[in-house]
């Protein structure tokens, strides 16, 4: 439809997205005359704003003369006139820091890079996960008290994966070591999903050549280590900053309408699913989906993949932030599309 309007319709219609994207306030004819670089009369604009209305791009609300984009302009105009910006040095260091291990587990990763993602956008952000399947560096088994030990799994890219399990009685701390030794012989440079395999026909033929005590200690690390990865994730950071701009009663129940989804998680999981087997940021504006449809919300949401030793790309998840219809798209597609890439090398 962009090719449809001429340049006079474009200038127009881009000025009052732009205005309502800065501002959320409708524009007016003579607003308009005094900003744009072509020289119009209220009249001539007048006419030009009837027929983007005509088209469904813009709509006068009842308090004013003015007008504002509907869901479907404020679409047209992210797909075909916006110019999305560029991060900044300081951003791109900053997001590359939170998304590095650096001995966190992933779960504290995810958190830290959605809390900072909420803060730099001013939205909501979200991110939707499995465990991490990037290749184990080293495993270990550290002794507690009470017949347990804390199994720690470390990747190569430095994610720390702690998990309580219980010992069989008669253990030895040999019998941890030889249970680690086996481990790290069979997982180093391999995900754990690649080697489970293989590790748990071993167990079941008793041709691992460990003891008892050692193959119960490594069939209950490879468990618990493996049972996470059942269910994804779905972490949820910012909500107060959706209160930011609220001075309208509408806008209160559209608040509430958007709480209810973010609670609805399965709701809100379903749509991310849409995204995660295609490359790129989507952007999902109001009635482009029904989700969102009345909470009058947008979603802005990357996949994330996983490329392991030279194997096609799979997908892991997704990051995104969701906020109301007016969000500063051009600054916040590049930022979320930039986080979910550094995620995805971490979880490669």
């Amino acid at each position: 439809m962009i090719n449809e309007l001429n340049d006079r319709s474009r200038e127009i219609f881009r000025e009052i997205v732009e205005t309502f994207l800065e501002t959320g306030e409708p524009v007016g004819s003579r607003t308009l005359s005094r900003r744009l670089s072509l020289e119009l009369s209220p009249a001539t604009i007048r006419n030009v704003m009837a027929d983007l209305e005509e088209l469904g791009l813009l709509y006068a609300p009842h308090t004013s003369a003015g007008r504002l984009p509907t869901d479907r302009g404020v679409r047209l105009f992210v797909d075909g006139l916006m110019q999305v910006g560029e991060l900044t040095t300081d951003e791109r260091e900053n997001i590359e820091s939170k998304c590095a291990g650096n001995g966190r587990s992933l779960s504290e990763v995810l958190n830290e890079t959605t809390e900072l993602l909420s803060g730099l956008t001013k939205t909501a952000s979200l991110v939707v996960a499995p465990k991490s399947e990037a290749p184990v560096s080293h495993v270990e088994f550290v002794l507690l008290s009470s017949g347990k030990a804390l199994a720690i799994m470390i990747t190569e890219t430095g994610l720390v994966e702690n998990r309580l399990i219980d010992l069989p009685v008669g253990f030895t701390p040999s019998t941890l070591t030889e249970a680690a030794n086996y481990l790290n012989a069979r997982l180093s440079g391999r995900t754990l999903g690649e080697a489970h395999q293989a590790i748990t026909e071993e167990l079941e033929t008793h041709s691992s050549q460990l003891d008892a005590l050692a193959a119960s200690i490594v069939e209950a690390g490879v468990a618990t280590w493996s049972s996470d990865g059942s269910e994804n994730m779905l972490i949820l950071r910012g909500r107060a900053n959706l209160f930011e701009d609220v001075d309208a009663l509408v806008d209160l129940e559209r608040l509430r309408q958007l709480f209810d989804i973010l609670e609805r998680k399965k709701s809100l999981l379903r749509v991310i699913e849409q995204t995660q087997a295609a490359d790129g940021v989507h952007v999902f504006i109001g009635s482009d989906n029904r989700l969102f449809d009345l909470a009058g919300c947008s979603l802005i949401v990357a996949p994330l993949s996983a490329v392991v030793e030279s194997k096609p790309a799979r997908p892991l998840g997704a990051i995104g932030v969701i906020g109301p219809t007016r969000i500063n798209y051009a600054r916040i597609i590049p930022m979320v599309d930039y986080t979910a890439r550094a995620i995805s090398r971490l979880m490669s």
